[in-house]
Parts: C-alpha cells; structure tokens; sequence
C-alpha cells in the first residue's frame, strides 16, 4: 500500500527506530517485496490465452496451492508491513480514521468501477451484471480494520486477535450446518462462505457457486495483513538478526499451517486459516531473503520492482483496466486483446504455453517501464 503519511526509513545509526530519512536510508527489501507481488499480480492476470497457461501460473483448482495462489495473500501481507511504516506515530483521532476511510473507499470504488465499466454507451454494465466482490475491494476491507487495529491495539492483542479470528473461522465453516445440512468445505450449496455469499450478493458474484473474494472469507484475510503488521513491527525495532527472527517465524507459520491443512485444507478460494499460515510463512522467509541481502548486506538488486512498489494501485488498476478494454473492443470475430496475441505472439515453432507467457512478459516489461518513467520523474499517484 501506497503511503502519503510520510516515508519512513531505518538510520542504521539509531538502534533502528524508526524516523524520517532521505531515500538512500530506506527499507529497500520491502519497496522490492511489493513491487515484485504487483509485477506478478499482473503477470498471473495477463496470459495470451486463459487455455494455455503453465502449470505454476494457474491457480489451484480447489484444496492446495501453486506458486501463483501466493501472490494475492503476499500484496496483503505487504500492505499490513507498510501499514506500520505509515500510521506507527500516527494517533488514533477522527484525522487519521478519516484519512483511512477515504482512501478505503477510494479503493472499493476503484474495483467497483473495474468491474462495471464498458467501453459502449451507456459506459457501465447492467446493474445485474455487476460483481460487487474483487479484489481491490477486499485490498480496501482488509486496510481498513487492519490500519483500525493497529491503532488501537499492541502486538499482544494483535495476536490474540488474529488467533481469534483463524480459530473461530475453521469453527464457523467445519461445524456450522447450512440450512440444517452438515457443513463441506467443497463447492456445495452447504459451504457457509459461498452460501453466506450467495444470499448477500446473489448474482453479483464471480461464479454461482463461489467467490475468490467472498464476504466470509475477507475476514481470515484481514489476518494476512496483520502478520505483516507483525513483521513491520520487527523491521523498525531495536533488534538484532532481524532476518534471523523472519526466517524463524516463517518456518514455524509453515508448520502449522501444513499441518492445519490435514484439518482445515488450504484454500485459496476460501481463504482458509491453513492458508493464512502457509502464505504468511511463506512472505516472511522471502523477504528475509532480501532485506539480508539489501538492507544488512547492501546488495543492490531490484529496482525495477522497486520502481513497481513505489506506484503498485496504480499499475495494477491500470493493467485491470487496460486489460479490459483490450477484450471489449472487436476486431471481426475477436478482441484488439485476441488479433494483437494471434498475430504477434502465436507461431508454428513454439507451444501456445509458451507463446501465451511471452504476451504476460510483454505486458509486464510494459508497466515496468512505465513504473520507471514515473519513479525517475517522482510521480508517485497516491490512493
């Protein structure tokens, strides 16, 4: 998440606590961290053709995870890490809660324009054809509470609060019956998160049967940000080894969740606890990696996602939009999106596979260099 609270940096002569710096004093592996989840949020949504994508870019088709079902929980994650970066000498008045809400809502509108807009008269869909979930909209929700919490709360309750919430979560959709039918955790009528869903929303979710961005489910995922906020908060304390400290709480996350799973599978859909975990985890040990070899060894690395971190709503607003208006506009029986991918990216020598990444990487070599221009021209759009 964007900040225009101010940049917080680390003085590596001041027991890293937290205070205002120049640029060359900034916490590099977590602007790297959010750029390189954006620029692949955009390559996982962005693929030539939806038919022929390799195996570790689709995501899971229900229980289990691929490498591309971690990007979404790790943008959330990251936003939970610069929520303390931006509000940590923040006090909670009605100043601050109204600068939360507004940008929350700037967020919903953006994805409920997303996923409204169409390029013919009278510019938006039907009201029925609306999607209301998406995932700005969830982005929004989760900064909202998450940004709420840490305010008001320690670390201490914080934990608690997450316990909480992952705890009561695998209760509500393993032992709560649905309309007196014992409760599944499979694409069923009896799962309370796409039921609870379908009674709310109705026709303006994804699919029928479920949401990736379902009601129920945004509330384990507001966890994932604050297992950011957890790592934030090492990140700008007095302590050693801080690398040390992620790797060990990343493992120990991956642990649990794994075995979390033989009970309350991970799933991305349904947002499950074990996946919670297992994301979180996962995000942890990643950025460890970098911040030891950027902010303790002084590697430099990583600047086009860096340049990608410092404007990431924008791009990826800007893909999502983009990206639709390519697959509206007709060209005889296809898209611009179709004719520009058959005629430019699809040959006899190569696999459809292969082809269809080409297009993403094209997409994404794109928004990078835009990410550039506007980083060297301090054009940072704020949300």
């Amino acid at each position: 998440m964007e900040s225009n609270e101010g940049e917080y940096f680390i003085n590596p002569n001041s027991n890293f606590e937290l205070e205002t710096y120049d640029m060359k004093d900034r916490i590099l592996s977590v602007d790297i961290f959010r750029g390189a989840t954006i620029i692949s949020m955009i390559l996982v949504n962005t693929p030539g053709t939806w038919s022929a994508i390799y195996a570790p870019f689709l995501h899971a088709k229900w229980h289990g995870y691929t490498p591309t079902d971690l990007v979404f929980p790790f943008f959330l994650f990251i936003v939970g890490t610069s929520i303390v970066f931006a509000y940590k000498n923040k006090v909670a008045n009605a100043g601050t809660y109204k600068k939360i809400t507004v940008r929350t809502l700037k967020l919903i509108g953006l994805g409920l324009f997303l996923g409204a807009f169409m390029i013919n008269f009278p510019f938006f869909k039907d009201f029925s054809d609306i999607r209301f979930p998406g995932v700005l909209q969830r982005i929004g929700v989760v900064f909202f509470f998450a940004s709420i919490l840490f305010l008001n709360f320690n670390w201490k309750v914080l934990i608690a609060i997450a316990t909480v919430l992952l705890i009561g979560y695998w209760l509500l959709m393993t032992f709560v019956p649905v309309n007196g039918i014992e409760s599944t955790l499979e694409r069923a009528p009896n799962n309370l998160a796409n039921y609870l869903d379908v009674q709310i929303f109705g026709v303006h979710s994804y699919k029928p049967d479920y949401d990736p961005e379902g009601l129920l489910s945004t509330i384990p995922s507001i966890v994932s940000s604050l297992l950011g906020i957890f790592t934030g908060l090492i990140l700008t304390s007095k302590l050693a080894q801080k690398e040390i400290i992620l790797i060990g709480i990343g493992g120990a996350l991956l642990i649990i969740g794994h075995v979390w799973d033989i009970f309350f599978p991970i799933n991305k859909a349904l947002w499950t606890s074990s996946f919670v975990l297992v994301t979180a985890g996962w995000a942890n040990l990643i950025l460890a990696l970098i911040y030891y070899l950027t902010d303790v060894k002084g590697i430099k690395f990583g600047s086009i996602f860096r340049y990608a971190g410092a404007n990431a709503i924008t791009l990826y607003f800007l893909s999502s939009f983009i990206s639709n208006i390519l697959g509206q506009i007709k060209i005889g029986e296809t898209s611009l999106h179709g004719w520009l991918f058959n005629t430019i990216y699809v040959h006899d020598f190569m696999s459809m596979q292969l082809s269809s990444l080409l297009y993403a990487l094209t997409v994404v070599a794109f928004y990078v260099l835009l990410a550039h221009i506007l980083y060297q021209r301090k054009i940072f759009l704020k949300i």
